[in-house]
């Protein structure tokens, strides 16, 4: 069982909540996108989100400032997210005003200001769920996009949902966080997303 929950740990990272929201929404948008519009803002998004942040991991782990992926301590989160708020930042200044989108423009805008919640809750030795925090903003986006095109993706709805649940299950049962970072986690993750939905729905 604890083999199960590090894979679902690891499948499920916060480091890919930003791509697959931006996947999500290319798969769901009844707007046309042509590959080069896809393309402008998969991959450079992909490299900002997941590449880089990897390198900056291994960079702070040979500091001593980072032990594991999974960033158990409150003093190891805080580089990561400040370095993750920067990279955030740059995605809404240079990457998508250049192939806009607004759906896409405001998911970024949640996810920061998600970012930035947590990091300030560190500073009052809180350590929310970041794993929550990832798939919780991905599921209120499905949600937002399903009102916002009029589509039924109620499938990937529940599918989130569920995963909601095997995550903070996951966290819980490694003893990663308690029940009130799990909590947080998902209040954060909704409301981040579900504050943006006026600039946009």
């Amino acid at each position: 069982m604890k083999f199960l929950f590090q894979v679902i740990s690891y499948i499920f990272h916060p480091i890919f909540a930003p791509i697959a929201g931006t996947v999500a929404y290319f798969l769901t948008t009844p707007k046309y996108s042509p590959l080069d519009l896809q393309s402008g803002n998969i991959l450079p998004i992909f490299i900002l989100t997941v590449i880089i942040p990897i390198i900056a991991y291994l960079i702070l782990r040979n500091l001593g400032a980072a032990d594991t992926i999974f960033l158990n301590s409150v003093s190891e989160r805080k580089y990561p997210l400040i370095i993750h708020i920067i990279l955030l930042v740059l995605i809404l200044i240079k990457v998508i005003p250049n192939n806009y989108i607004t759906e896409l423009y405001f998911y970024f805008v949640g996810l920061l200001g998600a970012a930035i919640s947590c990091l300030f809750l560190l500073y009052f030795n809180f350590k929310t769920s970041l794993h929550v925090v990832g798939v919780a903003g991905i599921l209120m986006y499905l949600i937002n996009l399903s009102i916002h095109f009029e589509i039924n993706i109620i499938i990937a709805i529940g599918l989130m949902t569920l995963i909601i649940g095997l995550v903070a299950s996951s966290r819980l049962y490694l003893r990663a966080h308690s029940k009130l970072e799990i909590l947080a986690g998902i209040c954060i993750g909704l409301l981040s997303q579900l504050l943006t939905v006026k600039f946009w729905l």
